[in-house]
């Protein structure tokens, strides 16, 4: 079986063939040997153009009335206080001219303290919270601004290789005005040493690029006695994008 060293050797390797080539590649590679399972997650096929209007009739609309305010608080979503360490996310969304994104549906989804999603493929022999469902939803402000209440996830088992574990962190998605304008990207945490052995964030192997995922520790977010602070901005477009997922 593979060993974590094979896969950080690998790492390694595509790292400093990176760095040699001289030139800034910014986005995901689909296909990534580290990451084991690359291959069956992209298209291997030219795509294929079709109708837009086809797809969009059937594409869910969004609008302000349909998101309520409280469904930014990933805490008071059962009858009782979820375990682990309460924190803030926000940040906003931004075009490549640095101008906001208004309105703009932002989702998120994540695993529980223990490491664990509330979902029935997930087996991780970790406890479930029977307090806290992990996924939450809100508009951005006019400012382009977003905030979620939540619980700092924790890292994971995966099946990559042996010994794998996949860093805490939050799953985001940004809708745009209709469903194929779908963005889906993860946010990561500081000081993660599990970042550096993970094939997934480190399949963006420009290391500028791979550190715009990572959130900021923000005491003025931080609330006495009550939450950490964490502040994290998603730009669109330009050289300072935040990478995401490519489209199948």
């Amino acid at each position: 079986m593979t060993t974590q060293a094979d896969i950080s050797a690998e790492i390694a390797v595509l790292a400093e063939e990176y760095a040699r080539t001289g030139v800034d590649e910014t986005g995901v590679r689909l296909d990534y040997p580290p990451y084991r399972s690359s291959l069956l997650r992209h298209p291997t096929k030219s795509p294929v153009q079709v109708d837009p209007e086809g797809v969009e009739p059937w594409s869910p609309v969004f609008g302000e009335r349909d998101v309520g305010p409280l469904e930014a608080d990933l805490t008071i979503q059962r009858g009782g206080e979820p375990v682990g360490e309460r924190m803030k996310v926000a940040g906003r969304v931004l075009d490549g001219d640095g101008r906001p994104v208004r309105r703009q549906l932002v989702e998120v989804w994540q695993a529980n303290a223990a490491g664990r999603y509330i979902h029935q493929r997930d087996q991780h022999p970790a406890p479930l919270d029977p307090n806290f469902v992990g996924m939450g939803r809100c508009l951005t402000d006019d400012d382009g601004g977003y905030e979620f209440t939540t619980i700092k996830p924790g890292p994971y088992p995966w099946r990559n290789h042996h010994n794998a574990w996949r860093p805490a962190h939050i799953h985001f998605s940004l809708f745009g005005t209709d469903f194929t304008q779908r963005l889906v990207t993860q946010m990561y945490f500081p000081g993660d040493p599990l970042c550096a052995l993970d094939p997934i964030s480190q399949s963006i192997v420009d290391p500028r690029a791979r550190q715009r995922l990572v959130a900021t520790y923000d005491h003025d977010l931080t609330e006495a006695e009550w939450c950490t602070g964490y502040r994290w901005d998603i730009v669109l477009t330009g050289s300072a994008a935040t990478p995401v997922e490519e489209e199948e």
